[in-house]
C-alpha cells in the first residue's frame, strides 16, 4: 500500500487531488481511498487530506502517519508545518515551488527523494487561477515513478480529472502534463 499526506491551504485543491488520485487508482482496478483532515478552517487556512493506494483492498480508515509520498500545494508551509512529519524511509516530498530542489532540500533539511516543480506559474498558464492541485498531481507521479511507471496511469487519472472537472478539464490536463514533464527530482541524498 502506497500512503499520501497532502498538505495545501482551504481552497488550493488538495482534498480534490486526494480524491482524483484515489478515483484514478479505481479507474485501473485497483483500490484507493481519500479523505480530508481539517475543522472549520476558512479559505486560505493550512489543510491536510489523505489517499491511499493500493492493489489489495483497503481496511485501514485513520489518518496516514508514516506517508510513503507527501504533495506540499502551497510553499509557504514549509516554514509552518513539519512535512516531512513520519515520512517513510525512502520516502518522496513534492512542493509546488521556483525554487531548486537543492535550494528546498537546503533550506528545510528535506530527506529522501525530493522533487518540485513550479505548479503556481504552470497553473496560471494554463487553467488561469492559482490553484496548484491538478499540476501538483503529475508532479507527484513523475516523482514516484518505479522503473518508469508511475503510481497510477497517467491516462487513469486524465479520466478522473475529466469526470470530476467537466468541460473545463482540458486545461486541468494540460496543468498535469506540464508539470509532469518539468517537475525536477532530487534522488534521496
Amino acid at each position: 500500500m502506497f500512503e499520501i499526506r497532502f498538505h495545501g491551504r482551504g481552497g488550493q485543491g488538495a482534498v480534490t487531488s486526494a480524491e482524483m488520485l484515489a478515483h484514478a487508482a479505481i479507474e485501473e482496478g485497483n483500490y484507493g481511498q481519500a479523505f480530508p483532515s481539517f475543522g472549520p478552517e476558512r479559505r486560505g487556512a493550512p489543510v491536510m487530506a489523505f489517499a491511499r493506494v493500493s492493489d489489495a483492498p483497503i481496511r485501514n480508515r485513520s489518518a496516514v502517519y508514516n506517508p510513503n509520498g507527501v504533495l506540499v500545494l502551497d510553499p509557504s508551509l514549509l516554514k509552518l508545518v513539519d512535512v516531512a512529519h513520519g515520512l517513510a524511509e525512502g520516502g518522496t516530498i513534492v512542493v509546488a515551488t521556483h525554487r531548486s530542489a537543492e535550494d528546498i532540500r537546503a533550506e528545510f533539511k528535506l530527506e529522501g527523494r525530493l522533487g518540485v516543480v513550479d505548479g503556481l506559474s504552470i497553473a496560471m498558464s494554463t487553467i488561469r487561477r492559482p490553484i496548484t492541485n491538478t499540476c501538483m498531481l503529475g508532479a507527484f507521479l513523475k516523482a514516484t515513478l518505479v522503473d518508469e511507471k508511475p503510481l497510477v496511469d497517467l491516462q487513469a487519472l486524465e479520466h478522473a480529472l475529466k469526470k470530476r472537472f467537466g468541460r473545463i478539464a482540458a486545461p486541468n490536463i494540460a496543468a498535469f502534463r506540464k508539470a509532469f514533464d518539468e517537475t525536477v527530482v532530487l534522488e534521496e541524498n
